[in-house]
């Protein structure tokens, strides 16, 4: 009976084992995975390999996002955020950045004047904005334990505040993108609100993004046409456009974009907000234009 035990002891031992041993193998081969999420207008959630969450230009309440459309409440759909990148001062692209970071704890990285008016002015919270994540043009900062190697860029564009009671406008620092090196994923691209100009082949020289998000829009930035020069320019790999339809005023549909880019042989995705784009290490999963 005794030797009956021991042989049922090592028989389960061994079975745990080789459990252990085939979903640790299972979990190794699967390849390192980033998701990008159009939230609408500019706004985007990167989740990294190592789930860092990083949201870019938080207006998570404009008209194209998902959860507006369900009747639910933006704000109470983050579930977590460690970072909150925005590109310039304007409210469609501050959006809910300070509901959101007191709710997550998310540290702002944006241009040092910006930084420190969102503190003054909307009170943000003044722990989650150090000077270790305010930077400016040309800087370049590692974050989340060293995973994303994240650098801004420059953008033609206006940068401006918006008191809430008296409506001023405040200067916010100079309006830049960002691109972000993601350590087992791509090198993305955001353009802000920039206008198409010749200097944009410098990102395409030190950066080459694995996908470029680009303003399309027109009016306040790039026309369709002007965004294809800058996908061209920064030697964007894959190409995904923005800032569009939320308003009347705006560029409505990303056909001629997509079209464009066909002819200059750059592939392009049109994202449904709410559904992410997937990369496995650096590579896109699913058909591009």
């Amino acid at each position: 009976m005794k030797k009956f035990k021991i042989l049922s002891h090592l028989f389960l031992t061994q079975a745990l084992l080789t459990f252990s041993y085939s979903d640790s193998m299972a979990s190794a081969a699967k390849p390192p995975q980033t998701q990008i999420t159009w939230l609408g207008h500019a706004a985007f959630e990167v989740k990294t390999p190592e789930g860092r969450v990083l949201l870019i230009d938080p207006w998570i309440t404009n008209p194209m996002n998902p959860w507006i459309n369900s009747k639910k409440n933006p704000v109470n759909e983050i579930k977590k955020a460690d970072y909150l990148l925005i590109t310039h001062g304007h409210s469609d692209h501050v959006g809910e950045a300070v509901e959101i970071a007191k709710k997550t704890g998310a540290q702002l990285i944006t241009n040092f004047e910006l930084g420190h008016q969102l503190v003054k002015i909307l009170n943000f919270p003044k722990g989650q904005a150090g000077i270790q994540n305010l930077i400016n043009i040309g800087g370049e900062i590692e974050i989340a334990n060293g995973e994303v190697r994240l650098s801004m860029t420059p953008a033609i564009h206006s940068s401006g505040l918006e008191h809430p009671k008296t409506h001023e406008m405040t200067y916010g620092g100079e309006a830049g993108g960002f691109l972000l090196k993601i350590k087992n994923g791509p090198t993305v691209y955001h353009s802000g609100d920039t206008a198409y100009f010749k200097d944009m082949e410098i990102i395409g020289e030190t950066g080459a993004p694995d996908v470029a998000l680009l303003n399309i829009g027109g009016h306040f930035g790039m026309s369709p046409e002007m965004a294809v020069r800058s996908a061209i320019a920064v030697r964007a790999k894959l190409a995904v456009p923005h800032h569009y339809k939320t308003f009347p005023i705006l560029t409505q549909s990303p056909d001629s974009f997509v079209q464009n880019l066909s002819k200059a042989g750059i592939p392009s995705r049109v994202l449904s907000p709410g559904v992410p784009l997937i990369f496995e290490n650096n590579h896109i999963q699913g058909e591009v234009h």
